[in-house]
C-alpha cells in the first residue's frame, strides 16, 4: 500500500486557479459543454472550500465525509446564492451567479488558509491517498458503506446530468394575456362610467408560441358582443400593448365585462376562462 499526503493549501490554490480558468470557460460556452465545464464549479469547489474553512485541523472530519459533504453544501450554497441574487436587481442570470459563486469560493478559500496557517504543521487537515487494492477488504463496514453511497450518488447524479444532456427539455409554449388599469398598473381598472363615455384600459397580449401568430380580442359585456380588437402579426416572444376604449350600450350596476382571446381565425379562445372586470355604468346627469 502507498500512501499520499497532500497539502489542503495546495488544493485550495489548485481550486482558485481551476475556477478562474472554468469562469471565462463557462461564460463563453454553451449547452452540454457549459453544463460539463459547470460541474465541480457549482457542485463540489464552494462546499469544499467552506468545509476547509470551517474545519481546518486534522481529524475534524474524515476523507469521506469531507467529499460527501463538499457535494451536499455546494448545492446548498449555490441554492442559497440564487435565492438572494432573486432579491437584487441583477436577477439570477448566469454573469451575476457565476460571479457570485467565484467570490464566495475566493472568500472561503482566504479564510480556510488563514485559520490552517495558524495551526503548527502537523495539525493542518492534508488529503491522505492511499493506493491499494487490498485495502478494500480492511475497510470496517461502515466505511464501506459510506464509499459504496458516495460512489452510487456520484453515478446517479453524472447519469441525470447525461440524461438532460440527451433529452433537452422542450420549451413550454404559452400566450400571455393582460388587462391593465390606464396608468399602466395592473390596478386602478375602471369602475364606473357615465353611460355613452368610453371606458379605457390597456390590453397585452405576449407570444410565446414559438410561431407567429396574429390576435383578436372578442370584448363582452354582460355576455353580449361590444368590440372585437385585432393585432398585427406577433413573432415569437413579440409583445402587443395598447390602449383599448369600449362604450358601454346601456345603465347598470356591476356589469361583467369579459375579454376573450383568440388566435388568429380560431373558432375556440385561448383560455377556458376570460379575463374580466365589473363596472357600474350611470346615467348621466340631467340636463340643468
Amino acid at each position: 500500500m502507498r500512501t499520499m499526503k497532500v497539502n489542503n493549501r495546495r488544493v485550495l490554490i489548485a481550486i482558485i486557479i481551476v475556477s478562474l480558468l472554468l469562469f471565462p470557460a463557462v461564460a463563453l460556452t454553451s449547452g452540454a459543454l457549459r453544463i460539463v465545464l459547470a460541474l465541480p464549479f457549482i457542485l463540489f469547489f464552494p462546499g469544499y472550500t467552506l468545509l476547509s474553512a470551517l474545519f481546518p485541523k486534522r481529524g475534524s472530519l474524515g476523507g469521506v465525509e469531507r467529499i460527501a459533504y463538499s457535494f451536499g453544501l455546494s448545492i446548498a450554497v449555490t441554492i442559497l446564492i440564487g435565492v438572494i441574487l432573486n432579491y437584487t436587481p441583477w436577477g439570477i442570470n448566469l454573469y451575476p451567479s457565476l460571479i457570485s459563486v467565484a467570490l464566495f469560493i475566493i472568500t472561503t478559500t482566504i479564510v480556510a488558509w488563514y485559520r490552517q496557517g495558524v495551526l503548527p504543521p502537523d495539525q493542518r487537515f492534508s488529503i491522505a491517498v492511499n493506493i491499494s487494492l487490498a485495502r478494500w477488504g480492511q475497510m470496517a463496514g461502515l466505511d464501506k458503506v459510506l464509499y459504496t453511497f458516495l460512489a452510487v450518488a456520484i453515478m446517479i447524479a453524472l447519469g441525470s446530468i447525461g440524461y438532460v444532456m440527451a433529452v433537452p427539455k422542450q420549451e413550454q409554449k404559452f400566450t400571455e394575456f393582460y388587462i391593465l388599469g390606464i396608468d399602466g398598473s395592473a390596478q386602478n381598472y375602471p369602475k364606473q362610467v357615465v353611460l355613452g363615455q368610453p371606458v379605457e384600459l390597456i390590453i397585452g397580449i405576449v407570444n410565446h408560441e414559438g410561431v407567429v401568430i396574429s390576435y383578436r380580442v372578442d370584448i363582452r359585456i354582460n355576455n353580449t358582443r361590444n368590440k372585437e380588437v385585432e393585432t398585427a402579426a406577433l413573432a415569437d416572444e413579440e409583445t402587443w400593448q395598447e390602449v383599448v376604449r369600449f362604450i358601454p350600450q346601456g345603465s347598470g350596476l356591476e356589469q361583467k365585462v369579459e375579454f376573450w382571446l383568440y388566435k388568429n381565425d380560431q373558432a375556440e379562445p385561448c383560455f377556458e376562462t376570460p379575463l374580466h372586470l365589473y363596472i357600474d355604468v350611470i346615467e348621466p346627469p340631467p340636463a340643468s
